[in-house]
């Protein structure tokens, strides 16, 4: 194939990606993580970007990504009153710390684990979804300022190591401390900004220098994929949040819950 059909193949199929993927964050408040990093790791070898920091590199795009689609996804819900800022402002310290964290243990993690622990995580999260009523148990009120702090800082960790704005974490926790189901989603969409934020930093950090990365990489953040998934998924998003207070989005959880299942199994057979 030419390299013109290819640059051009390889735009399309990343901007599809950025498609669905910024749907879903505004309509669940995902982030799109979920499907990015799976949908890289399958998209880039195709491509020719193949070797020891092929997962490195779509964990670290992936959260690079969500930066826009969640920005995009955070203003709309704002815009609609959803957003609870001042829950934002409790957690947003812990999601730094642990994301900056994370994204640099992550540099340094092999590959295979990376590959592996996102496997694991999809189907944690396909099940729990899958499994998810809407008779739910009753809210507690959320914990001290300290306990909060904690818990971003765990969300913000395990959310930059598998490259994800942190709302399949986010959206349950929110949720189980008496926010409704769409100031939930909303909230986290507005988390998942700066946490990617500090976890796309932290990536670029951790691989800078690094011999094997892919042409046009900062880091192990690989830019030309970036910028066709985010603009792809900016406009998206903003559809998905709009949805998000028209819909009831059931149906849509147990669909996307079976499709994290299905990933989960191929990564962790792969």
């Amino acid at each position: 194939m030419q390299p013109t059909a290819t640059i051009a193949l390889a735009a399309i199929a990343f901007a599809t990606v950025g498609t669905v993927a910024g749907l879903l964050a505004g309509l669940l408040g995902i982030g799109g993580g979920a499907v990015i990093v799976p949908s890289l790791l399958i998209l880039l070898p195709a491509f020719g970007i193949d070797g020891a920091w092929t997962t490195h590199q779509a964990v670290a795009t992936s959260l690079a990504t969500v930066v826009a689609a969640g920005s995009a996804s955070a203003l709309t819900h704002h815009r609609r009153g959803a957003v609870r800022w001042a829950l934002v402002r409790r957690l947003v310290p812990g999601l730094l710390a642990g994301a900056a964290c994370g994204a640099l243990l992550a540099g340094w993690l092999p590959g295979i684990w990376l590959r592996r622990l996102f496997g694991l995580f999809l189907l944690a999260s396909g099940v729990r979804m899958l499994l998810a009523t809407s008779a739910s148990a009753p809210p507690r009120p959320l914990p001290t300022r300290r306990m909060v702090t904690a818990a971003g800082a765990g969300i913000g960790a395990l959310s930059a190591v598998l490259g994800i704005g942190g709302g399949v974490l986010m959206v349950p926790y929110l949720a189980r401390h008496g926010e409704a189901l769409r100031n939930a989603v909303a909230t986290s969409s507005a988390c998942g900004v700066p946490l990617a934020l500090a976890g796309s930093i932290a990536f670029v950090l951790s691989g800078w220098g690094r011999a094997g990365l892919a042409p046009h990489s900062l880091g192990f953040v690989f830019w030309p994929a970036v910028l066709t998934i985010a603009a792809a998924a900016m406009p998206m998003a903003n559809i998905g949040a709009r949805l998000a207070h028209r819909m009831p989005t059931v149906a849509l959880r147990r669909v996307f819950a079976l499709l994290l299942l299905a990933v989960g199994l191929r990564l962790l057979l792969s």
